[in-house]
């Protein structure tokens, strides 16, 4: 191989390298929904005492999820 041959070889795969570096935009454009989070999604997958659309409920069962479920010292027992 010469030396022109491998000096094209590196340039190409320095390219090659450095395309995929690139990084994608970020636009930001997530799930958007105008719709109220207690208005429910339609799925059976629901707490039993929560009604959907009803707000008071749903601040309800956030608080009741903080309290007992996400909370750390509620859910260690000392013995």
């Amino acid at each position: 191989m010469n030396s022109r041959t491998a000096t094209t070889l590196m340039a190409v795969l320095a390219a090659a390298a450095l395309a995929a570096c690139g990084e994608k935009p970020q636009t930001g454009a997530g799930i958007r929904s105008d719709a109220p989070p207690y208005a429910g999604t339609g799925s059976n997958f629901t707490q039993a005492g929560w009604k959907a659309g009803d707000k008071a409920s749903w601040e309800s069962e956030l608080k009741a999820r903080q309290q007992y479920g996400q909370n750390e010292y509620t859910r260690t027992q000392t013995k």
